[in-house]
Formats: structure tokens, sequence, C-alpha cells
């Protein structure tokens, strides 16, 4: 299921890591009523700017504790303006994170994002459905070793779901997929 957070709430200009907690604490409250499995949707349209700090603190804090304290449930922003976009950006890349940005139809990864990252990040939403780690090595031309922890970094981060599956043969295996 998805849901929608809509920061425009909270102002058109949205400065300072004080202004960010409340929001924040408010998110989690969103965040703890979801379920396993539920998108949790951003929406900064209607927000004009936000700066580094209130990127730092309302996005930073919320996915660094995401898998702990939210397992299950993913988070995506959507309607981010240049500017906004460019704090949020150096904000979750100085916290070594990642997000994906809903543009429309298209999705993209914002943060520190690492060219491996990027490439099996598009491997997936090129497969269209839920795909094996074996299918993308070789379409990626990775070996199983890396393609497995290049998954196993994104799944933990939020941004692939993971899914058990059974191969051709009846083995038991698992599927990612972008959440979005």
């Amino acid at each position: 299921m998805e849901r929608t957070f809509a920061l425009r709430t909270f102002g058109p200009q949205l400065w300072t890591r004080e202004k960010a907690r409340p929001i924040r604490s408010r998110l989690g409250d969103v965040l703890d009523t979801a379920r396993t499995g539920d998108v949790l949707v951003i929406d900064a349209a209607g927000v004009d700017v936000f700066d580094f700090s209130f990127a730092a603190e309302f996005f930073g804090k919320t996915l660094s504790t995401l898998g702990v304290e939210y397992p299950g449930r993913f988070v995506i922003v959507e309607g981010l303006t240049e500017c906004a976009r460019e704090n949020l950006h150096q904000a979750l890349g100085r916290l070594n994170l990642l997000m994906i940005e809903r543009q429309g139809d298209r999705l993209k990864l914002l943060g520190k994002v690492h060219p491996a990252d990027e490439a099996t990040f598009a491997g997936i939403l090129e497969a269209g459905e839920a795909v094996s780690a074996v299918a993308l090595s070789r379409k990626l031309d990775v070996n199983l070793t890396a393609m497995n922890e290049r998954l196993s970094k994104l799944n933990s981060l939020g941004i692939v779901r993971r899914e058990k599956s059974s191969s051709a043969s009846g083995r038991e295996q698992y599927v990612y997929k972008v959440m979005a």
C-alpha cells in the first residue's frame, strides 16, 4: 500500500534541524501505523526549499533508522524543486545514504550513489518485474557473490524489496524488485 506524507503542510521553506525534529516525529507516527511492505511517499510539492540541516535531520535520520525502527517499510520522495533536490542529495551523500526520488514515471537514486548501485538499480528497473540475483549477475556481467552484496546493500537501505520465490527447477531463491 502507498501512503503520502505532504511536507507542504509545514510551510514552503523548511529550515534547520529544530524545525525538522517535530516533523520527523510526525513522519515516525505514520511509519508506526504502516505495515511491512508499505511505501511512504514524502511529497515535497509546494515546498520551495529546505536547507541542508533540515534534510540531514528529517530525511537522514529517518532513512538511517528505517530498517531498525520500521523494518520492511519503504520511503521515497517526489515533488522536489532543484534547490531542495541538491540539498537532499548533498545531505544524504554526506551520511552515506540513498533514497529513491520519483519524477512522474521515472525513478532515480539520490544521495551517495556508487556506479554499482546505479547499475544494479537500473538492471532491476529494466527487468520490469522481480528478478533473481543470478539473472542480474548475468545481465550486468558481475559475479554472483558481488551481485548478492550489491542487492543486500540496496535491500538494507530500503531501495529494493527482497522476496522468496522458486526457480524454474523448484528450488527456493530470492527475487528483487524496486518497491516504488
